[in-house]
């Protein structure tokens, strides 16, 4: 039994009205703008949901976690706001999304019901991270030497999170990160995560690899 569960994504941006916007269109969700200048992009699930939060520091590194998608075409991603960084030297598009945060396009004939296909995480130890975060959200674990896989994540609106090996070290706050719900942030500590900060409604915690993530005191229904 794992730790907790998946509960959602966030995005900081520096103006989150218009990358909300983006993503939106992308990942054909739904958007709502919150009073405090945030934005939540909704869909089919509470799963769906991206937070597009508002945060003081722009874009400098190479996202650590980033987002795949399914699309009908690059030139659509192109007309939403993305750009082009490599479409040649893979079977899928590199691109950035108009604060320059890097996400890959994956063409297909007919689009899933998901337009958001995978999460992908940059580490130096993709074999011992995927198991990691199989204790704590669940999953089939596959993959073998320098990529590593979850699938089949009870709840995820995604395939896979995925985990690659990557030379550079983390530097930064990821700008991207996830939210689980789980009964006990003591349970995560012991299994390795380390606390960074405390609020009222959450707890911010990082990986064994220092992701961050923010977990949910929720109690098993």
């Amino acid at each position: 039994m794992s730790l907790g569960t998946y509960k959602d994504l966030c995005i900081d941006a520096t103006d989150a009205t218009s990358l909300a916007a983006f993503w939106a269109g992308v990942l054909a969700l739904d958007v709502r703008r919150l009073d405090d200048g945030d934005t939540v992009l909704t869909g089919p699930t509470d799963q769906h949901t991206i937070w597009v939060n508002t945060v003081p520091e722009p874009k400098t590194v190479k996202h650590r976690l980033h987002i795949d998608v399914h699309t009908l075409s690059v030139a659509e991603l192109v007309d939403l706001g993305a750009t082009i960084v490599d479409d040649t030297s893979f079977r899928w598009v590199v691109m950035t999304d108009p604060e320059g945060g890097e996400f890959c396009a994956f063409v297909r004939k007919e689009l899933p019901e998901n337009r958001l296909y995978e999460l992908v995480l940059d580490c130096a130890d993709p074999a011992r991270l995927a198991a990691w975060w199989g204790e704590v959200i669940g999953g089939r674990l596959g993959g073998e030497d320098d990529e590593w896989f979850l699938e089949d994540i009870p709840g995820a609106p995604f395939e896979c999170l995925v985990f690659g090996t990557v030379p550079e070290p983390k530097t930064g706050k990821n700008r991207l990160h996830v939210d689980i719900a789980a009964p006990d942030v003591d349970a995560l500590v012991s299994a390795g995560a380390t606390v960074l900060a405390v609020h009222e409604s959450w707890t911010v915690l990082a990986d064994p690899e220092g992701n961050e993530f923010c977990a949910f005191v929720v109690q098993p229904s």
